[in-house]
This record gives structure tokens, C-alpha cells and sequence, in this order.
């Protein structure tokens, strides 16, 4: 069974938010047992609970799950620099060469790394479901570029070799993760979230890193950090501890393969190197 690392916290906001934030009705020894709508059109609602929910609401971001970085045992660390443009809220770390990638038609597909650095971001995911994921990682990447590249196991020519290293994930704490896309403020900030293209509140996440050379140098032409996670209003991905993680796995292995397709990885226009 897996372990989830989260706070009672936010849920706990979440569910005193909507009587916070409940009309004022008087009592028994009040002036007015009720408001008429000809002199006072609108209920008279509490400032003060309202302010209190706006505030909340960066808490329940709070829980967000673990945030890419350059992971100190990572091979491409050095050769990392901020990512300035395309992505770059989710692929914040990237490293590019020029390369002609329209003429690489075969891939070699690493199995997938499980990063055992001391900065590894998986709460208290257990080793066995780490391993759960990156087999399924090595799946859904093989499965995406399968369409596109041929997938072979020998060097050649032509040919591209992915590294995949899985150095973080956070899961969906049970029943409370989906409660969160029903209540008043849960449903608010996902909304929210979901708009703006952002995680949603308690949702599970995955954090890997990519790293993709020509096989036959060894010369490395890509490199990135990147987080994904279901759009904050998909509330199937909230449905199994490790299922928002694995949604994420789908979305990262779908986008690679379109980004490598049109030549275009993120990273292309990098900032400053990380320290």
C-alpha cells in the first residue's frame, strides 16, 4: 500500500471554508429575522471569512509536491541553465545543442533510472512503487516513440539514445484528494489552476529528468528537469495513489515525442547556467 505525504491542513480549510463563508442569519434576539430585498438587495455575507478563504488559498497550494531542480548526482547538472522560454513553468531547468533532429529515425530507450541522490524528492513513496513508476515510465515513453522512431538496442547511425532518470513523485492522498474537486474551495482553486495550466490542490505529481544524446558520439544534444501532473480538473487522476503521477508519465512521454518531432525541445532560448 502506498504511503501518501500530506497535511490535514489544507483539508481541514477546505471544509470549514464554505461555513466561514455562509450568509449572516440572525439570531433569535436580533432586530431582523430577515433582510428585504426592496431595501437590501443583497444578503449581508461576513468580509471578514471571505478575506480569511483568500488567504487560505496559498496554503492550499502549499501542497504541491516535490519542485524540479538540479539534482546534484544528475550527469547533465553542469550543463543545465534556466529555461527562459517554452515550458518553462514545468521544464524550469533545460540544455539544447544545435541538431538536426529530423534525421534521426532509430532510438535507444535507457531503462528508466530511479535517482538515488540524497535530494531525491519522493516523500514516502517506497522503493517498490518508485520502481512501479519507472517501469511504467519506460513503457509509455517506448509506446509514445514507437509511433514515430524506430526503437532498436544497438548503436548506430541515425540513431538516438534516451536517458530517463525518475527523481521525484508525490501521490494523491485517498478519498480526501478527490473531495477536494467538490467542496467550495477545493473546487475554486482547481478551477483556478486548471485555467492558468497549474497542478491542482493535493494532486499527485511526478519529477524526472531527460537526457538525450546521439548514440553514436555519445554527444549529449538535450537535457531538462520537468515536472507533470493531471489538469486540475481531471477528477478521474485523483482516483489511486499513484495514478496522478502515472497521467503525468502519459503527458511527458506524449509531449517529448511531439517536441522531438518538430525539432523544437524547450531550451532553445536558455538563461543563466545553474550554479
Amino acid at each position: 500500500m502506498v504511503r501518501s505525504d500530506w497535511s490535514p491542513l489544507p483539508f481541514l480549510i477546505t471544509l470549514w471554508l464554505p461555513v466561514l463563508s455562509a450568509p449572516s442569519i440572525p439570531g433569535p434576539g436580533s432586530r431582523t429575522l430577515s433582510y428585504d430585498p426592496e431595501i437590501d438587495p443583497m444578503p449581508d455575507f461576513p468580509r471578514l471569512p471571505w478575506a480569511i478563504a483568500a488567504l487560505a488559498l496559498p496554503v492550499l497550494a502549499g501542497c504541491i509536491g516535490p519542485k524540479p531542480h538540479a539534482y546534484a548526482d544528475m550527469p547533465s547538472r553542469t550543463q543545465l541553465h534556466v529555461n527562459d522560454g517554452r515550458h518553462a513553468a514545468r521544464t524550469p531547468l533545460t540544455f539544447s545543442e544545435a541538431a538536426d533532429w529530423n534525421r534521426y529515425r532509430q532510438i535507444i530507450i535507457d531503462p528508466v533510472e530511479v535517482y538515488k541522490g540524497a535530494d531525491a524528492d519522493f516523500g514516502k513513496i517506497r522503493p517498490r512503487d518508485q520502481e512501479t513508476l519507472a517501469r511504467y515510465m519506460h513503457e509509455r515513453f517506448s509506446r509514445s516513440l514507437s509511433h514515430d522512431y524506430r526503437i532498436v538496442e544497438r548503436t548506430g547511425p541515425d540513431t538516438l539514445r534516451l536517458h530517463l532518470i525518475l527523481t521525484g513523485a508525490s501521490v494523491t492522498p485517498p478519498v480526501v484528494g478527490t473531495l477536494t474537486h467538490f467542496d467550495l474551495a477545493g473546487g475554486l482553486y482547481n478551477t483556478m489552476q486548471g485555467v492558468r495550466g497549474k497542478q491542482g490542490m493535493m494532486s499527485g505529481a511526478v519529477v524526472y529528468a531527460v537526457e538525450i544524446r546521439d548514440a553514436q558520439s555519445n554527444r549529449l544534444l538535450h537535457a531538462q528537469v520537468t515536472k507533470q501532473y493531471p489538469g486540475a480538473l481531471n477528477i478521474p487522476a485523483s482516483f489511486g495513489a499513484l495514478k496522478a503521477a502515472k497521467v503525468g508519465i502519459d503527458k511527458g512521454a506524449k509531449e517529448l515525442t511531439q517536441d522531438l518531432l518538430r525539432g523544437d525541445l524547450p531550451g532553445a532560448s536558455a538563461g543563466q547556467p545553474v550554479d
